[in-house]
């Protein structure tokens, strides 16, 4: 799993509540049996149907930083959803809240998930709806975001922060606890249950 510690880059602002899995990667997509080439089709139904889909737009489409309202990641449970964010670019997402099945597979996936109170969600999409150049910069230790000029904390599950900064997914982190573990087999092996 890729590291996160700080990300500096434009926002993609998508001005919608209650993005749903097969809004994010439509079912027809779905027939790999691999983790690849989900990208490609991120939202391809409403950049097909729109053309001044935010992701249709130059201005917006190479930021990595994806910015949207209300219960983002809603609907069915496909992972592959997380899949398509990550593999068009996009390494954080910022939003009111989201469905509970998409943070958990987010966090799972080294997806960097951050919930911020509406108000400021909505006034960060209208900025950069307004000024396609401004940028947010999100630090991870520091659990803070700067974005037009002022700073918001965030909250961040001490276990997934440490898997981010680390670069370690969920068997990684196991792992890495070998001496750990073996210590207290070694400890507790003739300990009868």
């Amino acid at each position: 799993m890729q590291q996160f510690t700080t990300l500096t880059s434009p926002i993609i602002p998508l001005n919608l509540d209650n993005v749903d899995t097969d809004m994010i990667i439509p079912a027809q997509h779905l027939k790999s049996v691999s983790k690849e080439g989900f990208g490609q089709h991120v939202f391809s139904a409403l950049r097909t149907m729109y053309p001044d889909f935010i992701l249709n737009q130059p201005a917006y489409n190479t930021g990595k930083i994806l910015v949207s309202k209300a219960n983002f990641g809603c609907g069915s449970s496909r992972e592959h959803a997380v899949w398509a964010i990550q593999q068009y670019g996009i390494q954080a997402v910022v939003c009111s809240s989201f469905s509970d099945i998409f943070f958990n597979n987010a966090a799972k996936n080294g997806l960097l998930l951050i919930k911020l109170p509406e108000a400021t969600v909505e006034k960060w999409i209208n900025a950069a709806l307004a000024d396609s150049s401004l940028a947010m910069t999100i630090d991870l230790a520091a659990q803070t975001i700067h974005f037009i000029d002022e700073s918001q904390s965030f909250d961040y599950d001490t276990f997934r922060k440490h898997c981010l900064l680390n670069g370690l997914d969920d068997l990684d982190y196991l792992l890495s606890q070998e001496k750990e573990i073996t210590a207290y087999e070694q400890k507790n092996r003739n300990i009868s249950r």
